[in-house]
């Protein structure tokens, strides 16, 4: 009975491709800073590839990573065998290996490794003298439905006839079964299999019995012990394989029959705590939790209607599940809180691959990986940050010669460092460059008319600095493959923005750039501040809130004729909040509430008709066409069931 592993696909990719990105990493460390450590890293990695590729009967993959495994352990006794070119061709090869497990996992033929495998042999060639074994001809896909091909094992040699090979899996192996028939399967084509120890029909169905990790088996054949450690090896989570020699049987025992079960044998280790969960599983729980709190929300609320004599208890009840569902929203959350380190550890391969093509040498140094944020924010953040890195390489830092007439090292030094400031995080990211050149930025918008001659005559650096982020707007000298077409902050922007964070810009000229990112922990709930519109309700992320304070309209000062509100020393701009969400105002005359935020470019008042209260809010996102409309954040329903809308300060004024 064949055993079917293409339900082990989606496996078989995530595991492969973790290993995949450890690999790379630890080939961009390996060529800052020497390390045996890393070396051994990376022969674990290959070699975890290699294994579970063969186990899937995916030839191909299984020999490219066998490749990669051999230059790499070429590395472990010649430190200077990993130059430049050697890593080159082994990145080239890790990102093949990449694309062919991903294309695995989805079923579909991936693009033939031939020329990479050659290439590699080559490469070993030259540093050692002696070629690889010869490749033969490798099928460039196979199904996982299809029988499992086994690789070729050397010609038999003429060691002990009887051999007892003991095979202990690993506890933290996610499929010991399938593990523990791929080596009935490999010590099956090299002689003959007298006893299995869990029996046979489990292994067929995939199964091992809990506390059975060891596998015992007796081969009968020509090969011997080098023989089976090289079929064996292909099997990935093998913790160890004893093999020794025992006493020949006159014939080959009957087909084994089930035997009593045997007391578990304590290994020692204690088992795995962990289990892979997908995000999209997460994202269902943690909005049916949400719904959950509105639903208490409301009911709460509904509760106002109870007799007064019979209120209290009822009340007392309703606070007890909203207590027991926000405890287990809050438990859902955390586990959607990912390290920084999802998205940073893969600068140091982009700021190499772009270094080597710009023909720089940088120092990036990564910091405060360890913070978490919220899985979405850190999947909207990928793109943007290797953005902002790439513009920092090529058009932030100068030419090794440049920089030695400038006084400064040949190495620009590039870094990316995260920290808590209370219920947010910044990220910030800074070179050591020439800076960014405030008079250009203005020239260039100016001659694109994104602004007017005033607004530049009266604008300050750090809103002058934010003009990069308008579309088109850049100030390199020509446009080169990595960047320079002036697309590319505008999106950074919007994207920050779109998590509820900001972007700040701070450069001197000369001497290096700043980009920080005030970003929120998560997005799916946040406190607002309820204020009053006209007839309608908005939402102000409390976040973004510093202060409020009771004016008289016609007390403002005004400068340009238009109304200013002193605050902290300060005069700030103040906005009609019904004038910009265009609704009629209300209320009497007199003084109105002031609500100073933070927004762009600076901290401004939004002049409401009323506060409301506050309120925790379960944020969802605005569908179209209303998301093409600057200004809003999302959209939560109050505890009475009235949708409002939750405003984005920092787009809300043009």
């Amino acid at each position: 009975m064949p055993i079917d592993m293409s339900k082990y696909l989606g496996l078989f990719a995530s595991e492969a491709l973790e290993h995949l990105e450890g690999l790379a990493r630890e080939l961009v460390r390996l060529e800052q800073e020497k390390s045996r450590t890393a070396v051994d890293a990376m022969f674990r990695h290959a070699h975890s590839v290699k294994g579970m590729a063969a186990s899937m009967g995916f030839e191909q993959i299984a020999v490219l990573a066998h490749r990669i495994e051999d230059l790499v352990a070429e590395a472990r006794s010649r430190p200077d065998a990993l130059d430049a070119d050697t890593t080159d061709v082994l990145l080239a090869a890790t990102d093949h290996l990449t694309a062919m497990v991903k294309a695995a996992g989805a079923g579909v033929p991936w693009p033939d490794a031939l020329p990479l495998i050659e290439r590699l042999g080559g490469r070993l060639l030259a540093l050692t003298g002696q070629a690889p074994g010869p490749t033969r001809v490798i099928p460039a896909f196979v199904s996982a439905a299809e029988p499992i091909p086994v690789l070729p094992e050397p010609e038999p040699q003429a060691l002990p006839p009887h051999l007892q090979v003991k095979v202990k899996i690993a506890p933290s192996c996610v499929v010991p079964g399938v593990r523990a028939f791929l080596v009935h399967k490999k010590l099956a084509s090299l002689g003959n299999i007298f006893t299995v120890r869990p029996p046979l029909e489990d292994l067929k169905a995939g199964r091992i019995p809990e506390g059975m990790l060891a596998l015992e088996i007796e081969v009968q054949g020509a090969h011997g012990t080098e023989a089976i450690q090289r079929a064996l090896s292909t099997v990935a989570d093998l913790e160890t394989v004893d093999i020794s020699p025992v006493e020949a049987r006159s014939q080959p025992a009957p087909a084994p029959t089930k035997p009593e079960p045997e007391p578990p044998r304590p290994l020692g280790v204690e088992p795995a705590r962990t289990v892979r969960v997908k995000t999209e599983i997460l994202d269902y729980f943690l909005d049916s939790a949400g719904e959950l709190l509105l639903a208490v929300a409301h009911l709460r609320e509904v509760t106002k209607a109870v007799p007064e004599a019979h209120r209290t208890p009822v009340e007392a009840g309703v606070d007890r599940l909203r207590a027991l569902v926000k405890d287990l929203h809050d438990k859902v959350m955390s586990v959607r809180m990912t390290p920084l380190s999802l998205i940073t550890d893969r600068l140091p391969r982009a700021a190499r691959d772009i270094a080597r093509k710009k023909g720089r040498e940088v120092d990036l140094v990564i910091a405060g990986t360890e913070i978490e944020l919220d899985r979405a924010i850190l999947d909207e953040l990928a793109d943007p940050l290797l953005h902002i890195l790439r513009n920092c390489i090529d058009h932030g830092l100068e030419d090794p010669e440049d920089r030695s007439k400038l006084g400064k090292g040949p190495r620009g030094r590039i870094v990316v460092a995260a920290r808590r400031d209370r219920d947010r995080v910044l990220l910030e990211i800074e070179d050591d460059g020439r800076g960014m050149d405030v008079a250009r930025l203005k020239a260039v918008a100016l001659e694109r008319g994104l602004i007017t001659e005033q607004a530049a005559a009266t604008m300050g650096e750090r809103e002058a600095l934010l003009l990069c982020c308008l579309p088109g707007v850049s100030t390199a000298e020509a446009v080169t493959d990595v960047s320079g077409r002036g697309v590319g902050m505008d999106a950074v922007k919007r994207a920050v923005e779109s998590v509820g964070g900001t972007l700040d810009i701070d450069s001197q000229r000369g001497h290096g750039t700043r980009f920080t990112l005030r970003l929120p922990l998560t997005v799916a709930v946040v406190n607002v501040l309820l204020v009053g519109v006209g007839h309608e309700v908005f939402g102000l992320p409390i976040a973004k809130v510093r202060a409020v304070v009771e004016v008289v309209p016609e007390t403002l000062s005004r400068s340009r004729n238009a109304p200013m509100l002193s605050h902290d020393g300060a005069l700030l701009p103040v906005h009609v909040l019904a004038e910009l969400l265009r609704l009629e105002r209300t209320g009497a005359p007199g003084a109105r509430p002031h609500v100073v935020v933070e927004a762009e470019p600076g901290p401004m008042a939004l002049e409401v008709d009323r506060l409301l209260g506050q309120e925790e809010a379960v944020l969802k996102p605005v569908s179209r066409p209303l998301d093409l409309l600057p200004g809003l954040a999302g959209v939560t329903i109050l505890g009475t069931g009235r949708p409002i809308f939750i405003l984005d300060l920092p787009r809300l004024v043009p």
